[in-house]
């Protein structure tokens, strides 16, 4: 079986970087677009197969001006939320990115969020962020995909519709230190980052939460 790896391109353009938790939430929904066309008999079934019996490892790169217009001629899936633009291609083999994507930069996705976000609603699927780790927003973008995928394994066909019909709309949220103790033990799904890159392996990222994920969850 070929090992693969999910790309993700982030627009950065030097005159209006987009907003980091807009940056966020646009790559988790990517993923889930991405794996929602695989299994409704859409797009790239077999890559996406593939990668998902391996360590589903997601790698963030960032474009501008004429790099973004090569990643847009790409196979892949562009979504924009907010001052985001992300887009996601298939999976590739770790050893055989298209050239495109290869020559892209992995650093440089040091965003900000120049306001905070809005409370998340009790019906939303929000993605929730360890406040003791510091990351950069393309790893972060990686750990919010990763946990936008628990969500997605995690729901039914009924759920799953829902979803959908939202756009796969997610939010993305940094815990206070407190709360992130007790949804990291409340039997959430918890991301662990297999520690390729800026932090320690094992080290708990993101909590999956979403109303089919709370079913005998206590309340946090």
């Amino acid at each position: 079986m070929t090992e693969r790896v999910l790309p993700l391109v982030v627009r950065i353009e030097r005159a209006a970087p987009p907003r980091r938790t807009d940056a966020l939430e646009a790559a988790a929904t990517a993923v889930v677009l991405l794996l929602d066309s695989a299994e409704s008999g859409g797009q790239w079934p077999q890559e996406v197969a593939e990668w998902q019996d391996g360590r589903i490892r997601k790698v963030v790169r960032r474009a501008r001006g004429a790099e973004w217009r090569r990643a847009l001629a790409l196979p892949g899936i562009t979504v924009a939320v907010g001052t985001a633009e992300v887009r996601v291609h298939p999976p590739v083999p770790l050893d055989g990115w298209p050239r495109d994507l290869a020559r892209l930069q992995v650093s440089g996705t040091d965003l900000t969020d120049d306001a905070a976000p809005p409370e998340a609603g009790p019906d939303d699927v929000v993605l929730w962020i360890n406040p003791r780790l510091e990351m950069t927003a393309g790893k972060a973008m990686a750990q919010a995909g990763h946990g936008a995928q628990f969500a997605w394994w995690g729901a039914g066909e009924t759920e799953r519709a829902g979803w959908r019909g939202r756009g796969f709309a997610v939010r993305v949220r940094t815990a206070a230190p407190g709360r992130w103790d007790a949804l990291a033990a409340s039997g959430l799904p918890v991301v662990r980052d297999a520690g390729f890159t800026e932090i320690e392996p094992g080290s708990a990222t993101v909590v999956a939460d979403a109303p089919w994920l709370r079913v005998g969850v206590p309340e946090v």
